[in-house]
Parts: structure tokens; sequence; C-alpha cells
């Protein structure tokens, strides 16, 4: 794969239309990241992989999320990039770091996605219920948030740290004038909102994006949603999945569904067998490829665990057990 210019490869991946586009382009990428991200290739040798036997993305080795918080994951140069994301993490937990070489794909990445899902952004106001997360630097999340909020463009948009209060006003504001609103937060924020505040919202995406952060106790998705329906008189709660690790999100529009975007795929692997993947359906533990991942890793085995459906849509029920506590993406174990 050659990699000439930053916009020709944003271009290609951000332009595939078909699987078959996807699954030859996951392939290039795949030589391009084993040739020249050393910690990927190292991997790949230690684990037996024939580069020359990977025909198809079934053959292709997925990297276990947890070297992003042991290694540098990057193509190249480890001392050329653009910002370095981090997740959230407890006092006995080592945070994940994405080195990000190019800030722009990720930036193409998230703005495309909210497009393909939600149309234009600037039709909404975009309200951020983040408060824990606006408290540290290095969160993808708030990058993604506050970049959503200027293309907005409008005069209310913001972020909210813990002044509910103003909150409940310039929603009451927004829907005396007729406004399309999206209110992103994280469930503990979002749940707090609704106990203390809750109102009747219309024209009203509410999006949560995960975590309790040890703020109260974990419940499951399917409960959660339930408080804030009721709470704020919607028909159904949408979700983002996404972290630090990866370029690109899934986005759910109620019923904790997932889709992807066309530059992104779930796989499901077998817990006890690693090595077998399934792109068609089943459950199991999560496997992505993020063709937007260009300069790190495309290939994450996730700790993550959920079920894939024949369409490619998937839902997450939980965690496998060894795994760390993820800040922003944990939901209670359903299984």
């Amino acid at each position: 794969m050659q990699v000439t210019g930053n916009n020709d490869i944003s271009d290609k991946i951000f332009s595939v239309q078909s699987q078959v586009e996807f699954n030859d382009l996951a392939l290039e990428i795949f030589r391009y990241q084993y040739a020249h991200n050393i910690v990927y290739q190292d991997y790949v040798k230690s684990i037996g992989r024939d580069v020359y036997a990977v025909k198809t993305i079934n053959d292709i080795p997925f990297l276990p999320v947890s070297f992003f918080k042991t290694h540098t994951i990057i193509c190249g140069d480890k001392t050329k990039y653009n910002k370095i994301f981090t997740s959230s993490s407890t006092t006995s937990s080592m945070p994940s770091r994405h080195f990000v070489k190019d800030i722009s794909v990720y930036i193409s990445s998230f703005r495309k996605g909210i497009r393909y899902f939600y149309k234009d952004i600037n039709e909404y106001c975009v309200l951020a219920l983040l408060p824990s997360y606006l408290e540290r630097e290095g969160s993808s999340l708030v990058f993604m948030a506050d970049d959503l909020i200027k293309q907005s463009g409008h005069e209310k948009s913001g972020f909210y740290m813990d002044n509910y209060s103003e909150l409940v006003q310039t929603l009451r504001l927004l829907q005396d004038r007729n406004q399309k609103i999206l209110l992103l937060g994280v469930t503990y924020a979002l749940l707090k909102q609704a106990e203390e505040h809750p109102m009747m919202l219309k024209d009203t995406i509410i999006m949560e994006t995960g975590g309790m952060k040890g703020r109260r106790e974990e419940l499951p998705r399917s409960e959660i949603h339930t408080i804030l329906k009721k709470a704020f008189g919607v028909s159904a709660i949408h979700s983002e999945y996404g972290m630090t690790e990866l370029l690109s999100q899934g986005y759910s529009k109620g019923e904790g569904i997932f889709k992807c975007p066309p530059w992104m795929r779930i796989g499901i692997r077998e817990i006890d067998d690693p090595f077998n993947v399934s792109f068609t359906c089943g459950r199991g533990a999560i496997n992505i490829i993020d063709l937007a991942n260009i300069y790190s890793c495309s290939f994450i085995a996730t700790d993550d665990v959920g079920t894939l459906q024949g369409n490619g849509d998937f839902e997450i029920s939980g965690r496998i057990d060894y795994s760390d506590i993820r800040g922003c993406n944990l939901m209670a174990s359903e299984l």
C-alpha cells in the first residue's frame, strides 16, 4: 500500500461503499501496518502468523487492546504525532494511550460518522454533559464534542460541568424556539439530570456515551434507558460506542442496537479460541476493524462482549471478566 498523502488515503477510507471494497482496503492496510508498525509486526510474528498467508479479513491478526497500555502503537517514527488520547483509569489500572499521527483523519471520521447517521450537525444545538471528562486532558470524547459544538454554529451549544440548573434553563429556551437538540452525556450525569430535573423534551436526541466512573451503582443499559425515556418523555435513547484506541464510532438510535459507518466493522471471536473470528453473526468477544486507524492499528481485539447480527448490527452486553474497567464505555454485564 502506498500512502502518498493524507488526503489521498482519507478519501480512500471514507469513500468505501461495498463489502468488497472494505475487504480489499482492510488487506491493504494490514500489509501497510505490518510493514510500518513495529509493535504490530512483532505481535504477528509472535503468534506464528505467516503474513503471506493472510488472504482474507478472517486471516488478519487482531492486536489485543491492552497493548495500547504498554506500548506505543504507531506506524513509522514514534516521535512524530499530532496528539495523544488517553483513557480514564483508576489508581489500580494503567490508562491506554493512542498516539494520533494525523488528527485530521480522526476529525474526518467523526464528522462523516455523525453526518452518516444524523445528517448535518448544524441543524442541532449541541449540549455536552461531560463533567468528569472535562476535568482531564487527552479525552477523545471531549475533543469530538468540542468540534461538534463548534460545527453546530449555534449560540447556545456548549459544555456543561455540574451546573444542571443552567442546562435546564437552556433546554427550556431551546424548546420554546422549537430548536433541534443533541444532548450528549456520560451516563451518570444524564441519570442525575433525569432524577433532579425531569422534563418533557421534544425534537431532542439524548445520546449516552456510557460510564458511571464509580459515581453510582452500575445498571444494565436497558434499565438506564428506561429511566431516561420516562424522565425526558422521549421514545428512544441513543448511544455512542467508541474508545480511546479507535478513531471511529458506532451509533445506536435505540434499544442498544449499534450500527457502524462503512469504514468500520465488527467481528466476534471465541473467548476460548481468540483466533477464531466470525464477521457474519455470533456471540462472544468483540473485534473491531477501524480503517480510520491507518497510522496506528486498524485491527483491535477489545475486552467487550456482545452479539453480532447477520446485517452487521451489534450489541454490547458486558466485559470479559479479567478486563480492567473502562471508564468511558463499561455497562453492567447482562450475560
